[in-house]
């Protein structure tokens, strides 16, 4: 490790290969969630009255590739403006907490231009929609339930492969949290 890696991140050395099995468990966790809500969910717009069985099909493939697209453009911009050196180890709550923003924010945005101005799609009478900003319920749930499970199955997950300390035993994982 390089003195500039020790300056950044005294203890990287702990756990520097979490980011990448973090990042594909959250991704993985994020694409197979979208893609049940995405199918769950489609009662809640007119194309489960109005379209075909391919037009419904084309839709959740479609939505769950953006919704796939989103969280990971979320995380990345999340993780540039405060990701640490050693993340997940370390800033993993305010990175989550600030992609999750990032993705909410989108989703609000998305569903106004969609609804409103584009009118690409509507809501049926089902979904709930939330006064002043005219979104439906369930797409802002989305964005706060699946991100969430999601960032917590994935951290979940980065505890039992973390490499243990001097203080540990090797034989139980190291279950503390590095969160700043």
């Amino acid at each position: 490790m390089s003195s500039f890696d020790t300056h950044l991140s005294p203890d990287f050395s702990r756990s520097p290969d979490l980011w990448l099995p973090t990042l594909r468990r959250y991704l993985l966790f994020v694409s197979g969630g979208n893609l049940v809500w995405e199918m769950l969910h489609l009662p809640l717009y007119t194309l489960w009255q109005e379209g075909t069985a391919g037009d419904m099909i084309f839709a959740v493939v479609h939505c769950t590739g953006g919704d796939i697209l989103i969280a990971l453009s979320s995380l990345v911009l999340a993780l540039l403006l405060i990701g640490d050196g050693a993340w997940p180890a370390r800033r993993y709550k305010a990175t989550a907490a600030l992609a999750m923003t990032f993705g909410l924010g989108y989703t609000i945005f998305s569903e106004w231009l969609n609804t409103a101005v584009r009118a690409s799609w509507a809501y049926s009478e089902l979904m709930p929609v939330i006064p002043g900003i005219n979104a439906g319920l369930s797409p802002l749930a989305q964005w706060i339930v699946i991100p969430l499970a999601g960032f917590w199955w994935a951290r979940r997950s980065s505890r039992i492969v973390r490499k243990p300390s001097a203080t540990t035993s090797p034989f139980i994982p190291d279950r503390r949290q590095n969160d700043v």
